[in-house]
């Protein structure tokens, strides 16, 4: 059984890269529930990673 994943708001200009402050470009949703913003270079450098803790990656 899979916990439904809750709707998350688009991202808008506003939201940044929590790496480097660039424009972010995509949401990564953590198993414990927070979330990671990032521009579109740190989300290629990171994806390993968040894909082996089992982030949800929305572009």
């Amino acid at each position: 059984m899979t916990s439904p994943t809750l709707a998350r708001p688009e991202l808008t200009a506003a939201d940044r890269c929590d790496r480097c402050g660039a424009a972010a470009q995509v949401r990564a949703i953590l198993a414990s529930g927070g979330e990671l913003l990032f521009c579109g270079h740190h989300a290629r450098e990171y994806e390993g990673k968040l894909k082996e803790i089992a982030a949800e990656i929305q572009r």
